[in-house]
């Protein structure tokens, strides 16, 4: 069942239940049910997807300085992206307490309860306070087997360790910054979330070169820069949600454990699978091509998964950027509003994907140059980027299905299309298609079946769900 149910709207399309909450910092959600559905659209997604680029910048930029360390920059390169899964999955933890605690707030706004949307910010608090003690604990002990498990070789293994160690000191900022930012977007506060971001990719940007080359400090001026840009933008997300300029304000009183993580734990484990198994995807695509490729092949699929991560910061921007809305007016009970949301970022979505991807496509070799100048790993990007990014002009399909399921409160078929895509399809397909003879290329087929298929499924899987989520009374 799920966790909200639907509110009655008046005849003249305003909530039932009026708003209760005091004035301050409110505008902004009022908005959310009134102002036009595509200039407020718009007006989300555009600093939602600036916020998805600069997070993108923390492994891009690092990979593009890495790359060029003279004399061992792709062994550099590869060593940090072998860390690549065990990033994710320390972000991933931060979307299981924020994707669960944000929508459901965004939903008690929608409803005129400030009072509920706070007692999740609090909660959410505790849940990340305690994912950051313990999780970065068990990786510093545990690192140097999994980075070996996840592909990396003896020639990539110091560097993949030295990088490693510095970042996980910083696992509270990586939590708080990227777990709480959801409650800043959640209240339609697009703009503020942005610059949250926005302090840490440009701190992360001018520190990088100064740590790896001006000190000489290589990977660990990499991992270092990214500790401190995170600190800076945890502490700006810290400060606004205690601000009285905050529709839900962060109060110490609430910052506690309480039956509400369970809903939000429900809610947020499908974002949570999502970026999970991407990490788990991450480990297979590495061992599967160092098993078969060497490291010229592991090398390949570090620049492809950056480029491939500029397509998910306009795919997963506008769908955060348009989450509000939909949660807010299903909230409310304004129906149309939430239907005219969700067909319109479709539409937007696929079309922004499938002009990347032909981009990638025709000129692979030139952004395989961008990240490379080893004729091996350029040589792989060159063949091989084409038909793994073909899948994805049309993935846009499944994440703006992800986006509504998660804005109306539905986590089991969120949950259903996360470990679809990912675990039923992808990773079996990325291990048997190898060992049937298919070898790296394989590897790198299994992602376009698995993307075309899943954003099919999710397609249909929606329309049958908004028929009866989506019903007037």
């Amino acid at each position: 069942m799920p966790f909200v149910t639907k509110t009655q709207s008046t005849q003249s399309g305003q909530p039932a239940t009026q708003p209760t909450q005091s004035t301050r910092g409110t505008t902004a959600n009022t908005d959310l049910g009134t102002k036009p559905i595509g200039r407020l659209a718009v007006s989300l997604a555009i600093p939602a997807v600036v916020a998805q680029a600069c997070n993108a910048l923390y492994t891009i930029v690092d990979r593009l300085f890495l790359a060029h360390i003279p004399d061992v920059g792709d062994l550099a390169m590869t060593g940090v992206g072998v860390c690549f899964p065990i990033t994710l999955a320390v972000s991933a933890f931060a979307m299981l307490v924020g994707m669960g605690g944000g929508p459901l707030s965004s939903i008690a706004l929608g409803r005129g309860d400030r009072d509920l949307a706070e007692r999740y910010l609090g909660t959410s608090v505790a849940a990340i306070v305690a994912i950051a003690l313990a999780l970065p604990t068990v990786l510093q002990i545990l690192k140097a087997p999994i980075l070996t498990l996840f592909g990396a070789s003896p020639a990539t293994l110091p560097y993949a360790v030295d990088f490693l160690t510095v970042y996980l000191s910083g696992t509270i900022f990586v939590q708080l910054s990227l777990g709480l930012n959801t409650f800043i977007t959640a209240q339609g506060r697009a703009r503020v979330a942005m610059v949250s971001v926005l302090i840490g990719a440009l701190s992360s940007l001018a520190l990088d070169p100064l740590f790896i080359f001006a000190l000489d400090m290589g990977v660990r001026g990499a991992a270092l820069a990214n500790v401190i840009a995170q600190g800076l933008s945890a502490l700006w997300v810290l400060r606004f949600l205690a601000s009285q300029r905050s529709a839900i304000r962060l109060r110490i009183r609430n910052i506690r454990f309480t039956r509400m993580l369970g809903p939000m734990l429900f809610l947020g484990v499908s974002p949570f699978i999502m970026q999970i198994t991407e990490s788990v995807i991450q480990v297979v695509f590495n061992s599967s091509l160092q098993r078969y490729g060497g490291d010229a092949y592991v090398g390949a699929m570090t620049i492809m998964t950056s480029l491939m991560q500029l397509i998910f910061v306009f795919s997963q921007g506008i769908s955060q950027g348009v989450q509000p809305i939909i949660g807010y007016n299903y909230g409310a009970g304004l129906y149309d509003r939430v239907r005219r949301a969700y067909r319109g970022t479709m539409a937007v979505q696929v079309a922004i994907n499938c002009s990347m991807t032909t981009m990638f496509a025709l000129f692979p070799a030139f952004f395989a140059s961008l990240f490379t100048s080893d004729p091996a790993i350029a040589d792989v990007v060159t063949r091989t980027l084409p038909y793994f990014v073909c899948g994805m002009g049309v993935f846009g399909i499944q994440n703006v299905v992800q986006c509504a399921f998660v804005g109306m409160g539905q986590a089991k078929p969120s949950l259903f299309l996360a470990i679809f895509r990912k675990l039923i399809l992808l990773v079996p397909l990325a291990l048997a298609l190898p060992e049937l003879g298919f070898g790296t290329t394989g590897v790198f087929v299994a992602e376009p079946i698995s993307d075309i298929t899943s954003a099919l499924t999710a397609g249909a899987l929606f329309a049958w769900y908004a028929r009866r989520l989506l019903q007037e009374d």
